[in-house]
């Protein structure tokens, strides 16, 4: 059992156990995958130039694996020679568009530094496993592409350093104090269980070979498109009708066996503990960022008249205030609703906030909160900023698949910090990796649960 430092904010767990099954709850009803696609809202980045297939590749030619010797003909050199050159252009390429900030004009108004290195994970991403559509392992191809290049693009973290002193005894006995270097703490923490997660995450979706289930695209499911697997299967109506580009898992009539469903669902729990990692990370590095003054700017002069007077009225006027409850009476009916209603509640907390203190902080909440509390808990301002967190957090957790809100949008296009961008691209690629792994592991057990409850 391996456990791993997870750095979150919100969470009293130093460490987090991936076989821990207790946060873990069987769908009913219908299948949740049923209305994703590969796309996950939160892998969701701005366009860029900086999209083919490969960042950066290694100049080194992998040695030839074998025991036997063999000769090396003038052909061999010079099929490895226009190899190498081949990706010494690739090379050059990616790393003169990191240079121009994705600009080709070279008039220097690209974007930073770190914007680019979070659109070139978010676009590699995009490239190894936008076409995935399936409960399969990824080809030998595209594991190769993602780790060397996500290799490629995490190793400017292996420079980001702070300073410390530490104490050193001379020969003669003399203590001295030296200015040392290490890795930043955020980065030391948190990009080795990044890696931890990206390896366990191939491993579940290596482990799905020769499977009992299958795929068939929607509009070919009749019993006369089965021709590679024996038995037969039923139409089951796992996929809503807008999105009928996406495969269909299919069950053998006799259903699945119980060492394939107990497989099933044990990588399920791995995936949602690797989920709620993932997302403690992200949420972690972005609370981090500073806020954009291009966002303080749009900030509403009144939190009021953002938020709304009926969910104002009983956020001010009630003594104990349920999140839950104002949730239940709003009844949202849609992510788009939710996500609205999202950015509205956080610009008004943010208002309330800035109004208790004298001053505005661009900085790291954790500096705002020391400013708050310097203002008194009894200030109006102040309670209600801290029940509209209250608020936003119990929205965010009633919808864990809500797209990023405004701030969150704002803080990655805006943000300078290399170490941050990478983790927080790094974060979201992997937390919308495994909410599509879960989505189709429970895409297959609803198949087989609708299956054996026909029978």
């Amino acid at each position: 059992m391996e456990k791993f430092p997870i750095s979150d904010q919100n969470s009293d767990v130093g460490f987090m156990d991936l076989n821990d099954q207790s946060t873990i709850s069987e769908t009913s009803g219908q299948s949740p995958a049923s209305v994703y696609s590969f796309s996950y809202s939160r892998t969701i980045s701005d366009a860029s130039a900086f999209s083919d297939n490969s960042f950066c590749t290694p100049l080194a030619i992998p040695a030839r694996q074998g025991t036997g010797k063999y000769k090396i003909t003038n052909g061999d050199k010079v099929d490895d020679q226009d190899a190498m050159d081949s990706e010494m252009e690739m090379m050059k390429e990616r790393f003169a568009k990191l240079l121009l900030g994705e600009d080709m004009s070279g008039s220097g108004k690209g974007v930073c530094t770190a914007v680019t290195i979070s659109n070139a994970i978010t676009n590699l991403y995009a490239t190894v496993f936008g076409q995935n559509l399936k409960l399969e392992p990824l080809s030998p191809e595209k594991t190769a592409m993602w780790r060397r290049e996500m290799a490629c693009l995490v190793s400017v973290c292996d420079y980001i350093v702070e300073f410390f002193t530490e104490s050193q005894t001379l020969q003669n006995g003399t203590t001295i104090e030296v200015l040392s270097s290490r890795q930043r703490s955020d980065i030391y923490l948190n990009l080795p269980a990044l890696q931890k997660l990206d390896m366990m995450l191939l491993d579940i979706l290596d482990s799905f070979r020769d499977t009992e289930f299958w795929y068939v695209e929607k509009g070919s499911m009749s019993s006369n498109s089965n021709h590679s697997r024996p038995g037969s299967f039923r139409r089951l109506p796992l996929q809503k009708e807008e999105k009928w580009w996406l495969p269909v898992p299919c069950i053998p009539s006799c259903g699945l066996s119980e060492k394939a469903r107990r497989h099933l669902q044990n990588s399920r729990e791995c995936a949602n503990q690797i989920h709620k990692a993932a997302m403690a990370i992200n949420s972690t590095v972005l609370a981090e960022m500073e806020i954009p003054q291009s966002y303080i700017d749009t900030l509403p002069k009144s939190g009021k008249a953002s938020i709304g007077d009926t969910i104002y009225r009983y956020m001010y006027s009630a003594d104990k205030f349920s999140p839950e409850h104002l949730l239940d009476c709003l009844q949202i009916g849609s992510e788009h609703d939710a996500l609205e209603l999202a950015d509205r509640i956080e610009a008004s907390m943010y208002t309330w906030r800035r109004k208790a203190c004298l001053t505005y902080s661009k900085s790291s909440w954790e500096l705002v909160k020391d400013l708050i509390a310097e203002t008194g808990k009894g200030d109006k301002n102040t309670i209600l900023a801290e029940r509209a967190e209250t608020l936003l957090l119990s929205l965010k957790q009633r919808f864990p698949e809500l797209s990023q809100t405004t701030l969150d949008t704002s803080k990655i296009q805006y943000n300078m910090d290399v170490g941050q961008a990478v983790l927080e691209s790094y974060s979201r690629v992997l937390e919308g990796l495994t909410f599509n792994i879960v989505a189709w592991i429970e895409d297959v057990l609803f198949a087989d649960r609708s299956l054996r409850s026909q029978e």
